[in-house]
């Protein structure tokens, strides 16, 4: 599904998100320290839960989770996704039981009066600056005046990069939006074509383009910090069905990934070892991106109701659905979890 933003043919380019009331400090949730508690019991009868899998850095804790299931008497029933919109559809239709998909993932289901999605806590954040080729000259958001920068319309960092130009003045007719479908390898094979200057992605393939020569991170653009989107990279989510039916099995897969998550977040190299075997990338790449990714959701319930805000303003949904879209997020189990 494709979603248009409403532009306006003069001042900033888009209506302006207004009455923010939060602060960036809340926006902007610094991870506090916890302990996962202590594992959970198996499950007496055996359970079968339908995961998806979406191979992208922040959720390398997927790496061994159908492994660590069996023994809590849980098999898994494996799906990947490249992107995930296709995660948050398979979801909405109970194809599977719990996948990652993006934070403002509860908004769009919320606007389409479905409430069988439910959040379960964000998985992590990082500094998000624009990807920009070789030769092209940006050092700040002045500089994207007249450039084709490679998006993914609709997608979640390009929500960050939109939120982030109108929060700073820019004007989003100021440069040539170039409209890329499918998953990372696409921008990087745009970029090496000439077909653009610079692109919105995501970890591994920021890092990919950056390794391989062909790209530079561009100093002064970071579009993490938007006050309406915030920094969180995914979701993790359950439909409402599983939720109900399967809660204990839910339980037990975040138990396993939050563990695995903690574990990696104290160790960078094993983190760029997991993200490595989980993405199939050299850990040429994998050990740069590491470092820029910090494990650990920054997702709230505020924040899903400013990403539900923003969305409706900029025409990206066609209803409001604050309330609805936080109530959706339900993150009881994951602090259950952590101590």
């Amino acid at each position: 599904m494709k979603y248009k933003m409403n532009v306006k043919s003069s001042g900033l380019g888009f209506q302006w998100v207004s009455a923010v009331a939060l602060s960036s400090a809340l926006v902007l949730t610094c991870q506090s320290a916890f302990a996962i508690g202590p594992a959970p019991a198996p499950l007496a009868q055996r359970e079968t839960l339908s995961i998806g899998f979406v191979k992208v850095g922040h959720l390398s804790p997927m790496l061994n989770v159908e492994e660590e299931l069996k023994k809590f008497n849980i098999e898994v029933k494996r799906s990947e996704f490249v992107r995930y919109a296709d995660a948050r559809t398979a979801l909405l239709s109970n194809s599977v039981d719990v996948s990652a998909v993006g934070p403002g993932d509860l908004a769009i289901a919320a606007s389409q009066g479905s409430k069988n999605l439910i959040g379960l806590t964000g998985v992590g954040s990082s500094a998000k600056d624009l990807v920009v080729k070789k030769g092209v000259v940006i050092n700040d958001f002045k500089d994207i005046a007249g450039k084709k920068i490679g998006i993914a319309p609709g997608s979640a960092v390009w929500f960050q990069f939109a939120m982030t130009l109108i929060e700073k003045g820019v004007p989003y007719t100021s440069f040539t939006p170039v409209n890329i479908q499918g998953g990372g390898t696409a921008f990087i094979q745009a970029m090496k074509r000439g077909d653009i200057d610079a692109m919105v992605l995501w970890e591994p393939f920021e890092s990919q383009a950056v390794s391989e020569g062909e790209a530079y991170f561009a100093k002064n653009t970071d579009y993490s910090k938007a006050k309406s989107v915030g920094a969180e990279l995914g979701m993790l989510a359950a439909s409402r069905e599983a939720y109900t039916n399967k809660k204990e099995a839910i339980k037990r897969f975040l138990w396993v990934y939050l563990n695995a998550e903690e574990q990696m977040s104290k160790n960078n190299d094993a983190f760029a070892d997991a993200y490595s075997k989980y993405t199939g990338l050299p850990p040429s790449v994998t050990k740069d991106s590491a470092k820029i990714i910090k494990l650990g959701g920054v997702l709230t319930k505020e924040q899903v109701q400013l990403l539900a805000e923003a969305a409706f303003k900029q025409g990206i949904i066609q209803k409001e659905v604050n309330q609805e879209a936080a109530a959706l997020y339900d993150d009881s189990l994951a602090k259950e979890i952590k101590r």
